[in-house]
């Protein structure tokens, strides 16, 4: 039986444009319980071509760039990949990538 986990989401689907608004650690978990220990960073992006809705994609280790100052930076993902998992009996969508960079707006 295909499981929705299973699923693999186009990043497409995201728009062409992902604007960095905010940055914060991602926790480890263990038994259930989120610990005090910093696994990653969560790095939320707004996107233009989807009325502004936001995704946090987190990229596991040290945090790889600085939060804007004011409003927001165009950013692109190394292996970025969508996928669904469940909270509270609800298909939640997560993204995760292995690396992040500023877009040359003069490119």
């Amino acid at each position: 039986m295909l499981r929705i986990q299973d699923l693999i989401i186009d990043t497409r689907s995201l728009g062409s444009k992902l604007w960095l608004v905010s940055i914060d650690p991602a926790y480890s978990y263990q038994n259930g319980q989120r610990t005090n220990e910093i696994s990653g960073y969560r790095y939320t992006v707004a996107l233009p071509e989807k009325n502004l809705e936001k995704i946090s994609v987190k990229i596991d280790g040290v945090k790889l760039m600085e939060p804007p100052d004011n409003g927001f930076i165009e950013v692109k993902f190394d292996n970025l990949e969508i996928y669904f998992y469940w909270s509270n009996n609800q298909p939640m969508v997560a993204a995760k990538a292995t690396g992040i960079s500023l877009v040359n707006s003069k490119n």
